[in-house]
């Protein structure tokens, strides 16, 4: 059996690489959430460390939203 990615298009985010809009897909591989351009194949991968200053900016927060 495969195991299905569910991968989502970010409405209006810009390709830091080659600046194409609405090109930019989100999903997750191993818990980890990465960003992939389907024009150029940029790729980025969401750090632990943006994740723990995001946790420690949000301390006052009840909930957050994640599209």
């Amino acid at each position: 059996m495969s195991n299905k990615q569910r991968k989502r298009f970010i409405a209006g985010a810009t390709c830091p690489q080659c600046r194409s809009i609405d090109s930019i897909m989100l999903y997750f591989e191993n818990n980890v959430e990465k960003l992939q351009c389907v024009k150029c194949d940029y790729k980025d991968v969401q750090s632990s460390t943006d994740v723990s200053e995001q946790v420690a900016s949000s301390a006052d927060v009840i909930g957050v939203f994640k599209p």
